[in-house]
């Protein structure tokens, strides 16, 4: 597994997430959407972290800079 996202990807992703997650936990989203918005923050956070998005393999897309 090759990492394809770029470290600007990468921050985006995590503060999109952070976001997501205080309003989750602040309740200001909840419900049905709650749940689903805070399922889509733990990915976003889990595929920042390992830097692969499994979306952008079978698209051949990569926003990290090569050597």
């Amino acid at each position: 597994m090759t990492k394809n996202m770029g470290i600007s990807d990468r921050i985006i992703r995590t503060i999109i997430a952070v976001i997501l997650g205080i309003l989750v936990i602040t309740g200001n989203i909840y419900g049905t959407w709650g749940i689903i918005l805070g399922a889509f923050a733990i990915i976003l956070l889990l595929t920042s972290a390992i830097g692969w998005c499994p979306l952008y393999k079978p698209f051949g897309i990569s926003t990290r800079k090569t050597k």
